[in-house]
C-alpha cells in the first residue's frame, strides 16, 4: 500500500492556489474553484484542496513536507513574502522543524527529520 493523496479543505481555492504554488507545488489538475490538484516537487505523492462552505473545527489539518535543506528553503520562501509562525528548530524528536499557516489556517510544518523520520532511536519492532 502507498500513501497516493491527501485533500484539504479550503473557503477559497483560488487564494490557496496562489499560495501552494509560491511554496513549490505544481498545479496538475484545476478544477477551480471547486477542486485543484498538486504535485509536491520531490517524491510521488498528490496533494489536492477542495471547496468547503464551513472549514472544520478543532485543530483542523497539519501537513508534513520534508526538505534536506530546510534552512535554503525557508530562507527562499522568506524571500517571496511567505511568513512562518517557527522558524527552523531543532526538535526533542530529532527533526528540524519550521511552522506556517496557510491561507485557511491549516497547519505546515516543513521539517528535515532524515533517517529519524521512519527510524528514530525508540523505533518498534
Amino acid at each position: 500500500m502507498n500513501l497516493n493523496q491527501v485533500t484539504i479543505p479550503s473557503l477559497d481555492v483560488i487564494t490557496s492556489v496562489a499560495f501552494y504554488k509560491k511554496l513549490g507545488l505544481h498545479l496538475i489538475v484545476d478544477a477551480s474553484p471547486k477542486y485543484v490538484r498538486f504535485e509536491v516537487p520531490d517524491g510521488e505523492a498528490t496533494f489536492s484542496i477542495h471547496q468547503v462552505e464551513k472549514l472544520p473545527g478543532g485543530e483542523g489539518v497539519v501537513l508534513y513536507f520534508e526538505d534536506a535543506h530546510l534552512d535554503a528553503l525557508v530562507a527562499r520562501l522568506q524571500q517571496k513574502g511567505i511568513q512562518f509562525t517557527q522558524l527552523p528548530k531543532d526538535r526533542t524528536w530529532l527533526w528540524r522543524e519550521a511552522h506556517l499557516l496557510d491561507p485557511d489556517g491549516n497547519k505546515l510544518i516543513f521539517y528535515k527529520a532524515g533517517k529519524n523520520r521512519k527510524n528514530p532511536p525508540w523505533r518498534i519492532n
